[in-house]
């Protein structure tokens, strides 16, 4: 009997893949991404070999993400059908948090912002600066192809050679803002500054942006917590850059486990509840 829901997210970079049995999450995986179907084929290949399970345990394939609309009416015999990637962010912020209501922040290749609230899943908005964005700085400034060189090489790192502060402007602090906030990205750039230095200046460059437009979109809808999800929103020093946003904005962000798998998780479960 077939009993098992497969979530497919199949993003700009990487596809993940996760299986829901009886309502319960079995751990996910991600493999990179190529071409949609081939990248597709091999997760759904890849996590049934792990998880022991055959292909007549699967009942239904959820596939959302960009690369979604390539994937045939069916894949190895079973049917798959479109999750909106919206809905499934929204579906999968709430659940993975257990709220009822909140602003879900996807941050991929790029970063999509959903609300939640009044049971209704809303795209608030979002930008094109993510992932893409700093593996794409990273590749053209510091010849790094790989988002953990990048990060291994901003944890040594300083920002004050690369980045303009309030200090720097103001000679201190100026009203509610503290002399080392940012006052503009890469406006400080100096001949000193070194690699390690600008991987992290990169990293904050997001992070920040990110942040602060998670923010935006939770004052703007009169929402309080701020979900953040996707790849970006388990490496660490990007965690320590929103955290650092949050405190200026007296905001807390909620970053749940499983948050890197959360698009591929909630296609599963929308589909699952439409059953």
């Amino acid at each position: 009997m077939a009993i098992m829901i497969i979530g497919i997210d199949i993003g700009g970079t990487t596809t993940d893949i996760v299986g829901l049995l009886k309502g319960e999450l079995m751990t996910p995986l991600t493999v990179k991404a190529d071409d949609p179907v081939t990248s597709a084929a091999g997760a759904l290949g890849k996590f049934l070999e792990m998880k022991k399970f055959s292909l007549e345990k699967v009942r239904l394939i959820a596939a959302t993400g960009v690369g979604a609309g390539k994937i045939p009416g069916r894949l190895f015999g079973i049917p798959v059908k479109m999750v909106d990637e919206f809905q499934a962010i929204g579906t999968a912020g709430i659940f993975l948090s257990g709220l009822k209501e909140a602003v879900v922040v996807s941050m991929g290749t790029g970063t999509a912002v959903v609300t939640v609230k009044d049971g209704k899943i809303i795209h608030w908005g979002g930008s094109g600066v993510g992932g893409g964005t700093l593996l794409g700085l990273a590749r053209k400034m510091l010849d790094i192809t790989t988002l953990h060189t990048l990060v291994e090489k901003a944890k040594r790192g300083k920002l004050d050679r690369v980045d303009l502060t309030v200090g720097d402007i103001a000679g201190g602090s100026l009203e509610n803002l503290p002399a080392s906030i940012t006052a503009s990205n890469f406006g400080k750039m100096s001949d000193e500054a070194t690699d390690e230095d600008l991987a992290l200046a990169i990293l904050n460059l997001v992070a920040q942006t990110i942040g602060v437009m998670g923010i935006a979109a939770a004052r703007a809808v009169g929402i309080t917590d701020i979900i953040l999800t996707g790849k970006l929103s388990g490496i660490a020093p990007m965690k320590d850059i929103l955290e650092k946003v949050a405190n200026l904005y007296q905001s807390k962000f909620i970053i749940p486990e499983h948050a890197d798998f959360a698009t591929a998780i909630g296609a599963a479960l929308f589909l699952d509840r439409q059953q």
